[in-house]
């Protein structure tokens, strides 16, 4: 396995046809087949895959180079996602603004070529792949909601979700953030594979064009208070599944079909395998 074909892959178990920005080959290498894999990977990890005699590093977070700097643009998926529910495009596209000048800004200010520099000397083939990984969790969640009857209540979705196994063996519980459980479920999204979280103007977007129950995999505690002051979001849900567990929901398939290939597969940095 090479540095391509692990990307590659990843790409073709979500039905991606493109690298996405957030997601990229730092440091291609070839003959693969022992790897660490992590959430975040900075400069320790990559020493003790060194020392350790791994062939290659992936991360799920960026790590450097154009996924850090351009990230704000896998932000427009929001975008999709939104109109996909019954958002008007122009709305759309003012909420996914909000967050992504931002984002723009923040990653051209940042030190970009700090970790892939240390991968570079250490001659370690390193990769990461971030929206990919997540929309492989976003599909795994809304599977787990669509086998809920029409009438279920909040509390069934979170119980639907609490199936996939990654949720079972995380330090953090799926919690509803804004709502109750015995809210109706009724028309439901969820809001992950975009970068990062939609916060409050995505969130509003959302719940102001029909739908009920919203789903993120984390939320600042500022955007949450929003959401939890705005008088037009009564009997609206906000579930939060957790940031960990949900980006493991979407690495642990692609860890499988690696070991299905005949790679040693390490997971470590906050990777929960059930």
């Amino acid at each position: 396995m090479d540095t391509d074909g692990l990307m590659a892959l990843a790409l073709e178990m979500v039905g991606f046809t493109e690298v996405p920005a957030d997601s990229q080959i730092l440091v291609p290498g070839t003959n693969l087949r022992r790897l660490l894999v992590g959430i975040d990977i900075g400069v320790g990890e990559l020493l003790l895959a060194r020392e350790r005699g791994f062939d290659g590093v992936i991360a799920h977070h960026p790590a450097g180079g154009h996924a850090s700097v351009h990230f704000h643009h896998v932000l427009r998926r929001h975008a999709e996602l939104m109109e996909g529910a019954g958002v008007p495009h122009g709305e759309a596209l003012r909420a996914v603004e909000e967050l992504s000048a931002p984002r723009e800004t923040a990653g051209h200010a940042a030190n970009y070529d700090r970790v892939p520099a240390f991968a570079r000397f250490l001659r370690l083939p390193f990769l990461n792949i971030h929206q990919p990984w997540d929309e492989m969790g976003r599909q795994r969640m809304v599977g787990a909601l669509e086998a809920c009857d029409e009438d279920a209540a909040v509390g069934d979705g979170v119980a639907a979700l609490h199936a996939l196994p990654e949720f079972g063996v995380a330090e953090t519980d799926i919690v509803i953030r804004l709502g109750e459980p015995a809210h109706p479920l009724g028309r439901w999204a969820v809001a992950h594979g975009a970068g990062t979280n939609g916060g409050y103007p995505v969130a509003k977007a959302y719940f102001s064009h029909g739908v009920d129950t919203l789903v993120y995999i984390h939320i600042l505690p500022a955007d949450l208070q929003r959401l939890r002051e705005d008088p037009a979001l009564e009997g609206k849900t906000l579930v939060v599944t957790g940031h960990i567990a949900s980006d493991s929901v979407g690495i642990t398939p692609y860890i499988q079909r690696l070991r299905e290939e005949g790679l040693e597969v390490v997971a470590l940095g906050g990777v929960l395998e059930p």
